[in-house]
């Protein structure tokens, strides 16, 4: 599979790309505090869908980066949603699907999950405001900065996720205006799950996305490129041509949706030019 940091900018780079054209062509205004929460969100939904491969919970080993976000609590529930992946996998594949002794890459990898977790996402943040806000944004920029910063925070890990995610809550609650509807974060999660799916499908290994429809006669077909062409996960196409390349638009379109960046930059600049 595509790796963390990877996931994580492709994420930021749809939501800011996203942005720009909402707000071009149908006028969609976000504060900037808004974009900010949004591509935070859509970041750490692109790293979700492996919340279904857990480890050693006991031990606090193995598992996906994102299962390890939050150690031991994060483990046990990517342990859960695992087992929940595996358990509907025997009971809805076909007579022509593969026998899985596990349940990564299964039903949280596929459309139906993106629309579903973004739905309940987007009615939860409609429905409580803040409160509900800064709920998915702490689970949410856990996971981003795990993926983000795997190495970095490889040694104590959820201490420093833990304690990211909590400013990163308190300061999002104190800069978020009060009485918005918040469903459009539903948006940035589908879409977050759904970039990271595609991401996966140019890998050799692929993604069920269009479960539950059957494509030659297995219900769980996984869809990718083909070997000749597909990346390999953490390989130089990755690291030297596809990162680079997102980070590159993540900047972009900081620099073009936040007005705060451009004043600087351009007063800066008056001011040196006066000088």
């Amino acid at each position: 599979m595509v790796m963390g940091p990877t996931h994580a900018m492709s994420g930021a780079a749809l939501w800011l790309a996203g942005s720009a054209v909402a707000d071009l062509a149908f006028g969609i205004d976000q504060t900037s505090a808004e974009l900010v929460v949004g591509t935070i969100v859509c970041s750490g939904a692109a790293l979700y869908p492996d919340i279904d491969c857990a480890g050693r919970v006991t031990e606090n080993k193995g598992g996906s980066t994102v299962a390890r976000s939050f150690g031991v609590a994060s483990l046990m529930v990517a342990e859960v949603v695992e087992r929940l992946c595996y358990w509907f996998y025997l009971l809805t594949k076909s007579k022509k699907d593969k026998k899985r002794n596990n349940g990564h890459r299964l039903f949280t990898h596929t459309a139906v999950h993106a629309a579903l977790i973004g739905t309940g996402t987007g009615f939860l943040a409609a429905q409580f405001g803040k409160p509900a806000v800064i709920a998915i944004l702490f689970v949410l920029t856990g996971l981003a900065v795990r993926g983000l910063l795997a190495e970095t925070v490889e040694k104590k890990g959820w201490i420093v996720v833990t304690g990211v995610s909590l400013a990163a809550a308190y300061g999002m609650y104190r800069l978020l205006p009060e009485g918005r509807d918040y469903w459009i974060l539903g948006l940035a999660m589908g879409i977050g799950c759904f970039i990271h799916i595609l991401g996966d499908m140019i890998t050799k290994m692929g993604s069920p996305l269009f479960f539950p429809i059957p494509i030659q006669g297995r219900r769980w077909r996984d869809i990718g490129l083909p070997n000749k062409i597909a990346l390999r996960a953490g390989g130089k196409e990755e690291n030297r041509i596809l990162l680079p390349i997102l980070t590159v638009l993540v900047v972009i379109g900081m620099f073009y949706n936040v007005p705060e960046i451009q004043a600087l930059l351009f007063d800066q600049g008056g001011q040196g030019a006066s000088n």
